[in-house]
């Protein structure tokens, strides 16, 4: 009788104990990154026994293999998950509509829309016909999958699709999208209390979460620096810097700093770009262009070479990464601001470099050819001449007498080999001592 007594107590207390619902934030392009975020969330708030996992989401978009990966772990995942559109002036679109639709429950605030979520192909361009229909069709698919698993309109949502077609969170909660139109979280979870969620696997569920405990998880250090430099306009500034100080190392062996600068900033840039989808026609491009800028420097064509560097370097970064949306690709403004100061700057050390190589070397031993000496003695043909303060011993391939001037053409140890010097003038030797 105690037994049952402990057991009902403990039974009272765990219901009137109040929900917890793990919270994250997508407030980007759908990337690699992003799946990785979601799936630590779905594990965390299975291991905490979480009574929900709520995304707020703001997305232009994004790769259709990250968005796959996104809604494979939201259909398997034991705990339910809501997906809310917010704050006002977010959007859903493309991949982020195909996500929403896999949720549990699909909520939007007041000023968001959803939907365009036309598949295109990578860089934007035009496809043939019948690659055109096999992607079209494979996303329809995957479309009426979901939206008919979940209980919504899957011919409203395969327009998307097929058409393009966007809403507003009105239009979307009256043609049975979304779940729920709220104007934030506990609004929601009013709403949503008592009502039945039917899972992806046919169990229905009943959501409690009024007053619920919201514990925000927030991505990883590493993940906070992947997503910022999986920004297509950072990984191509990272590439075009480092390459400028590996080309400064080059230039200046032993300067350490520029190498390893290059280096990192490098690795830095191909990690991402691993990640992203890359034309590695355009890392030609790109190294086609620090060619033009020395070739400027070398034969100076007046900017001609120098400006079609600056042109290959801005094609190479605007093509640099191959998205099917704008926000994921390099914009031309960023392409510019790199190209224009890279080149000159480039041309600039070059220039320097190419000019101090040219330079006569006038410090040390091989400083002193082509000096011009005054032999101290008779040179017959070895003597002693006198230069830069200097007495050393002296061999002639001409008798030269002493006080004669002669220019050094040779160092053999400790010795010059010297020739007379055309008009050489007789300089008197206690002039010179």
């Amino acid at each position: 009788m105690r037994y049952c007594f402990v057991a009902a107590l403990v039974s009272a207390l765990c219901a009137f104990s109040p929900a917890e619902v793990l919270k994250i934030v997508v407030n980007d392009t759908i990337h690699p990154i992003t799946d990785e975020y979601i799936g630590r969330a779905l594990a965390e708030a299975q291991q905490h026994h979480d009574d929900a996992l709520l995304i707020e989401l703001n997305t232009p978009g994004g790769l259709l293999d990250s968005t796959r990966e996104i809604m494979q772990r939201i259909l398997a995942s034991p705990v339910p998950v809501i997906i809310y559109v917010t704050p006002s002036g977010s959007r859903a679109a493309s991949a982020g509509f195909f996500i929403l639709e896999s949720a549990d429950v699909a909520a939007m605030s007041p000023g968001t829309n959803t939907g365009a979520a036309h598949p295109v192909s990578l860089g934007g361009g035009k496809m043939d016909d019948v690659m055109k229909e096999k992607i079209e069709n494979d996303a329809s698919a995957l479309m009426r999958s979901v939206a008919g698993k979940r209980g919504r309109n899957v011919e409203v949502a395969e327009s998307t699709v097929r058409q393009s077609k966007s809403f507003t969170e009105q239009e979307a909660l009256s043609q049975k999208l979304i779940d729920y139109v709220a104007s934030n979280e506990q609004d929601l979870f009013k709403q949503m209390e008592g009502k039945q969620v039917k899972r992806f696997s046919g169990q229905t569920v009943s959501l409690n979460l009024e007053g619920a405990s919201i514990r925000f998880f927030d991505m990883t250090l590493k993940q906070h620096i992947l997503a910022y430099i999986l920004n297509p306009n950072v990984a191509f500034i990272l590439l075009a810097i480092g390459a400028l100080a590996l080309y400064a190392e080059f230039n200046h062996p032993g300067a350490v700093v520029p190498g390893t600068v290059g280096v990192v900033f490098i690795l830095l840039a191909i990690f991402a770009l691993n990640l992203l989808p890359t034309r590695f026609a355009a890392v030609v491009l790109i190294l086609a262009s620090f060619a033009l800028f020395a070739l400027e420097a070398k034969f100076a064509t007046h900017g001609v070479l120098g400006l079609g560097g600056i042109t290959t370097l801005t094609l190479g970064g605007l093509l640099l990464v191959d998205a099917p949306i704008p926000e994921m690709r390099v914009h031309l403004l960023t392409a510019l601001a790199v190209s224009i100061p890279l080149g000159i700057i480039t041309v600039f050390l070059m220039s320097i470099a190419l000019k101090a190589r040219a330079n006569k070397v006038i410090t040390g031993a091989e400083g002193l050819l082509g000096e011009v000496a005054v032999a101290q003695t008779a040179l017959a043909p070895t003597g002693k001449v006198f230069v830069r303060g200097e007495i050393w011993d002296a061999i002639s391939s001409n008798d030269v007498p002493a006080g004669q001037t002669v220019i050094v053409r040779r160092i053999d140890g400790l010795r010059l080999t010297v020739d007379p010097a055309p008009s050489a003038a007789v300089i008197p030797t206690a002039a010179i001592l």
